[in-house]
């Protein structure tokens, strides 16, 4: 597995992005996508707290708990504020997912002035997620084919990417948008294919902004205890468009059709696939090259 770093800019016009960073789909570390903004001054745990500490949250748990859903499924019910005082008193996997609070709370979302660097903005659609220390979000791309400005305001997050292009080599499950492997603990003897993807990774720090490309995975491990906010961009590609309406009208509905008619057997034939589709991409990287092939290069295929 090769990955490099990923470029940032700062102080960049709407034009330059746009063709320099939007059109190539290039991701890239934004300086002051959200800088002279109260919220990086204002906000903290104990700000939250004294604004929604009682609220009720659904806590998620490991990243893999659930590796047949699109995402793993709460473990717990807590407060808001009791969740902010588990993460930081120590290492915790504990995740607070596609959180509501900017949406519950509209007068925390006045204290945030992003820049607006591509069409399409849905400024009225911010996200929070927040994690303890250790904690990951398995690899995946986003469901409707958004790009996505995540924002780092507390803590640090370390992030993979990878092009749409390297779906096969991450053993993507089909009519799914998440991969099998733990990046955490790459096994390439199980998946070999792993070894020949490329992709990007960097370190997030408070105050700066990830632009992730619509259809990139990507996979978050949080450093520190922390929370990030993202905001959304509708991507100017009719195909991106088309795939993103597919993924949320009829792909989703159909695997949990499945799902729920052949239980663990439909989880199998995908994993089959992925193993498949896998080993094609194997193949053709070393089509020109037969003899440099590695021998075990098969031995991830599942019984």
């Amino acid at each position: 597995m090769q990955l490099k770093s990923i470029p940032f800019v700062q102080h960049i016009s709407i034009r330059q992005f746009r063709r320099q960073f939007i059109q190539p789909a290039q991701p890239v570390v934004i300086k002051g996508f959200i800088e002279d903004c109260p919220a990086l001054h204002r906000w903290n745990y104990s700000y939250f707290k004294e604004k929604a500490g009682d609220r009720p949250v659904s806590v998620h748990g490991a990243e893999n708990s659930d590796p047949d859903k699109v995402t793993s499924v709460p473990v717990a019910q807590t407060t808001f504020g009791s969740y902010l005082d588990d993460i930081s008193d120590g290492p915790s996997e504990q995740r607070l997912f596609l959180f509501n609070l900017l949406l519950d709370k509209p007068e925390l979302r006045k204290e945030i002035r992003p820049r607006i660097l591509a069409k399409n903005f849905l400024s009225s659609l911010p996200l929070m997620f927040f994690g303890g220390a250790g904690s990951s979000v398995r690899l995946h791309y986003d469901i409707d084919r958004s790009h996505v400005f995540l924002t780092q305001f507390e803590g640090r997050k370390k992030v993979w990417l990878f092009a749409p292009d390297q779906s096969d080599l991450l053993y993507r499950l089909p009519f799914n948008f998440h991969g099998i492997v733990d990046l955490r603990h790459p096994d390439f003897e199980k998946f070999p294919a792993l070894r020949y993807a490329e992709g990007y990774e960097c370190i997030l720090e408070p105050g700066d902004t990830l632009f992730i490309p619509s259809g990139y995975w990507h996979y978050i491990q949080y450093v520190t205890h922390g929370y990030s906010v993202s905001y959304r961009a509708l991507s100017a590609s009719f195909t991106d468009k088309v795939k993103g309406a597919w993924n949320l009208i009829v792909a989703r509905k159909l695997d949990n059709m499945l799902r729920s008619v052949f239980g663990e057997r439909w989880f199998v034939y995908k994993k089959n696939i992925a193993f498949k589709r896998a080993e094609r991409a194997i193949d053709s990287l070393w089509s020109g090259d037969e003899d440099a092939v590695p021998a075990d290069h098969t031995s991830g295929l599942p019984a």
